[in-house]
């Protein structure tokens, strides 16, 4: 098994301690954050970070990088307090991962690639057509991270759209029946598969064991 303290890690190559980092804590969500400017420009960007918070209110939470080079995403939200999240399935992760490159503020992302934008109701930002499960979400808060130079926004659910065939009665999403992507590290993308589902646990008798 290979070993690194701190001082082994800090003292990494650049590029090789970004992949390892990146990839220790697990795997990570893959969604496409959809948002729009003030003046109607739509930009999608896929993020890793999505991350549940809380039930009730329905709150997420993502990380955003430093803020010390443009963040079309960030801006978008600030400016406009919604952005919708879309998660990424098997057909789209080449186009979905294209969304990182880093194009001029006026130019869609929705337009260099072949995902589309769709609109529900009211809800003016753009969620991506064809994915299995989409939020409309209300930016809440945001929450500095000092130690690491990043942000936490908080959001909440304002509508959830689900593939009816992904929804169990007890209200479980089974992400794996919408080959619904996941990453590892930054650029490695897999289609999980459902393996098995546990009952909630209770302590054993403590009587019992021997």
């Amino acid at each position: 098994m290979q070993f690194f303290n701190i001082t082994d890690i800090l003292n990494l190559n650049k590029i090789y301690k970004i992949n390892l980092i990146n990839s220790c804590s697990g795997f990570k969500s893959a969604n496409l954050l959809g948002s729009i400017s003030d003046n109607g420009i739509y930009n999608v960007a896929v993020f890793s970070s999505v991350t549940h918070l809380g039930s009730n209110p329905p709150t997420l939470g993502f990380i955003l990088r430093p803020t010390t080079v443009p963040r079309d995403t960030y801006k978008n939200i600030k400016e406009t307090g919604i952005f919708t999240i879309n998660h990424i399935w098997e057909d789209s992760i080449e186009d979905a991962h294209h969304t990182s490159a880093k194009y001029p503020k006026e130019i869609s992302e929705f337009n260099m690639t072949n995902l589309e934008p769709e609109f529900k109701g009211k809800f003016k930002a753009p969620f991506v057509k064809n994915s299995p499960v989409q939020m409309s979400m209300k930016f809440i808060e945001e929450i500095y991270v000092s130690s690491n130079d990043v942000i936490l926004i908080v959001a909440q659910i304002q509508e959830l759209y689900i593939n009816d065939e992904l929804l169990e009665e007890d209200g479980l999403i089974n992400l794996s029946k919408g080959n619904i992507a996941t990453i590892n590290g930054l650029d490695t993308y897999a289609i999980p598969k459902f393996k098995k589902r546990l009952s909630y646990q209770r302590p054993k008798d403590l009587n019992k064991i021997s």
